[in-house]
């Protein structure tokens, strides 16, 4: 009996072979890039959205460069080094640049993201520690972000987390929400301070009677929760108009800015020097 052709000797498909492979490289490259520290933190400005040239603060986003120095985008390799070692290390070097910018503008407000798997991370948590250690304020001007999806792997863990660093005054934000699986229960244990409604919610909300139903549904939530809302992947000014006019209190997209490795405040400093 002849055997299938989309079977391999091993029993596996060819795409299937085709994807782990693809994934391999995906993480060799990374891995590459974490030991030789070809890794920039990019800021995005989040507006308020009734002030729009006023920032309530700003997204540290983890950029990782090939040998050429060309960006390897995020969505390439987050979701396969997410539960390796190699996602811990990431989110070690985002965290660690972004206790940097914070101790060196202080007028600087400031969120990275984190996996739920990084707590407990011996040094990730060392790095947190030292980071808040000898400048007042570190604290305060920081805001964690945990993805919706991350968050409800372990949310016991996350909210007793939670719980702990907010003595030392930190805020937490909830990512990508309606991306993922949240179970609404939890949002009384979790506490967060800022919701960031996913982009495909935004987008063209204008003209989508669908998503002006769910924006207006998680903005009610967040008013519920005492939460400030976000509205991600902002791209016109038309969906601009539209979410400031439902009364979203900030927005982030590329309408207002492309996140810059060379930021404002930075790009001031080298000019003085």
């Amino acid at each position: 009996m002849q055997m299938q052709k989309t079977i391999d000797s091993a029993g596996e498909s060819p795409l299937s072979w085709a994807v782990a492979e693809n994934d391999r490289q995906v993480l060799g490259m990374v891995a590459e890039a974490v030991k030789e520290r070809r890794l920039r933190l990019a800021y995005q400005p989040v507006v308020v959205a009734a002030n729009p040239g006023r920032n309530g603060f700003h997204e540290g986003l983890m950029r990782v460069l090939d040998r050429t120095g060309r960006v390897i985008p995020a969505r390439d390799f987050m979701s396969v080094v997410e539960q390796q070692e190699l996602g811990r290390e990431i989110d070690c070097a985002a965290l660690a640049m972004g206790l940097d910018a914070l101790r060196r503008h202080r007028d600087l407000r400031l969120s990275v993201n984190m996996s739920a798997r990084s707590i407990g991370w011996p040094r990730w948590m060392r790095i947190l520690q030292n980071g808040l250690q000898g400048t007042d304020g570190v604290g305060e001007r920081l805001i964690l972000e945990i993805t919706e999806t991350s968050a409800m792997t372990v949310p016991e863990v996350v909210a007793a987390f939670m719980v702990d660093l907010r003595r030392k005054g930190i805020s937490f934000a909830l990512d990508g929400f309606g991306a993922g699986q949240t179970a609404l229960r939890h949002f009384r244990e979790f506490s967060f301070d800022v919701l960031k409604v996913d982009s495909q919610f935004t987008r063209a909300i204008h003209l989508d009677a669908d998503n002006q139903v769910l924006m207006a549904a998680f903005l009610s939530i967040a008013r519920q929760f005492d939460m400030i809302c976000v509205a991600q992947g902002v791209e016109h000014e038309a969906e601009a108009a539209w979410l400031t006019a439902l009364g979203v209190d900030c927005l982030q997209g590329y309408y207002f800015a492309a996140p810059s490795v060379l930021p404002s405040w930075e790009a001031a400093a080298k000019a003085t020097v």
